[in-house]
């Protein structure tokens, strides 16, 4: 079998399965590569492929009328994207796009050959809906938090969820991240180092009081 090592390594569900349909559809695809920052479909593009990631990231994002990038979600390594099963489901071009943040190697399998796996082999099918509602939770859950959530809160839990002391980002891009403005971000950053939580110099965030910054999640307010 073509392409096995990448199989075992990032889908072995895939090379236990006996089913005769599985082994044709991993036999129909194709293994990609793209560079950084190469856009791999955009709005109003068709859909003709279903994409699993094995290596790299990818970024799923929004551009408002004024320029202003909003970012969806993101596709790990492992990772199916909720996107493109959407499209390929309903048959509906992107809504959005979908842009590799770093160098990316992927499986890219033909819609003919997914189509067939939906309808003939239950161990397809279980496999794309559990990873579609999986990521569809998470992507509602993101979509809540940016609609409804405390900016203070939620940078709080972005930075303490890099595990690191000294967060190397720019304002603008964990604005990007938070699907908010540069200024909100830094008119908060600044609060968080008048209280001595953080220090800030240029595209760079450090932790001074984790402990503080972890109470602000419980309670807001302070």
């Amino acid at each position: 079998m073509k392409n096995q090592h990448w199989w075992q390594t990032c889908f072995p569900q895939f090379m236990d399965s006996a089913d005769s349909t599985t082994q044709l559809l991993m036999e129909s695809s194709t293994l990609i590569t793209a560079p950084a920052n190469h856009q791999l479909f955009n709005p109003g593009s068709r859909c003709e492929n279903y994409l699993l990631l094995l290596e790299g990231q990818i970024k799923i994002q929004l551009m408002s009328d004024n320029g202003r990038e909003v970012l969806l979600y993101q596709v790990n390594s492992g990772d199916s994207c909720v996107l493109t099963t959407s499209c390929l489901i309903s048959g509906d071009n992107y809504p959005a796009e979908g842009i590799a943040e770093t160098d990316i190697t992927a499986f890219s399998i033909p819609a003919q050959a997914f189509h067939r796996g939906i309808e003939q082999s239950q161990f397809f099918r279980e496999f794309v809906f559990k990873n579609f509602s999986v990521r569809l939770a998470k992507l509602i859950t993101r979509m809540e938090s940016v609609v409804f959530g405390s900016i203070d809160q939620r940078l709080a839990k972005m930075l303490l969820d890099t595990g690191k002391l000294k967060i190397e980002k720019t304002h603008q891009e964990l604005a990007y991240e938070l699907g908010t403005a540069r200024e909100v971000v830094s008119r908060h950053l600044k609060y968080f180092e008048k209280q001595g939580w953080v220090g800030l110099t240029r595209g760079t965030v450090e932790i001074i009081d984790r402990l503080a910054i972890a109470q602000l999640l419980s309670n807001p307010e302070n």
